[in-house]
């Protein structure tokens, strides 16, 4: 497939400045969970990066729609591996922006995830509801799901394996220190690695 066409079917991949390799977004105003809990102060959600800056900008919001609806594309699957092999990257993050919308959309990057092995994927959520319906052994060895704690200081979920919290001290990601970048870190990739603790922005 040439590149326009895939552009077509999944629109664009996105790259974080932060990031080692390339991500993909869709609306987070969309997030089942999160766009609830954005209005909640206290939670991880609570005055959500994604919701304020560039990415309220309406290019940006149109890409990220056009992203959200082609995920009914019966060639997305096909299509964003495709995407995500001739970026050439070794590391991939699943929504910098938004959050998976149903158990058929998991079961889709799970396929993504099995076309690419090579390619190292991450993809944090806030839906343990659409989580608790697959097993950790459906999920591929490429890719790592952290389920986020719903409050900023609270516990990692007990329900899944890897997780991530919000903390206002005793932070483990270094990027604070790093001019807001991973740098050589792979720590979120890293399934040795049960929590992640961000610091709150």
């Amino acid at each position: 497939m040439k590149v326009n066409e895939l552009d077509k079917i999944t629109g664009t991949l996105s790259k974080p400045s932060k990031m080692p390799g390339w991500a993909y977004g869709i609306p987070a105003k969309e997030c089942k969970t999160g766009a609830k809990l954005a209005k909640i102060p206290g939670t991880v959600c609570h005055g959500c990066y994604a919701l304020k800056g560039c990415y309220v900008f309406p290019n940006v919001q149109e890409a990220q729609y056009k992203r959200l609806n082609a995920i009914d594309d019966p060639r997305w699957v096909q299509a964003m591996a495709a995407q995500i092999l001739r970026h050439k990257s070794k590391w991939f993050r699943w929504h910098d922006s938004g959050d998976i919308q149903s158990l058929e959309h998991l079961k889709k990057i799970f396929a993504v995830c099995l076309l690419t092995p090579d390619v190292n994927h991450w993809m944090p959520t806030r839906e343990a509801g659409i989580l608790a319906q697959v097993t950790p052994d459906e999920v591929p060895a490429n890719l790592i799901i952290r389920l986020s704690a719903t409050k900023v200081d609270g516990s990692p979920s007990s329900s899944w394996q890897h997780t991530s919290t919000v903390v206002t001290e005793g932070k483990t990601c270094p990027a604070a220190e790093q001019d807001n970048k991973c740098l050589s870190c792979r720590a979120c990739w890293d399934k040795r690695i049960p929590n992640i603790a961000y610091g709150k922005h």
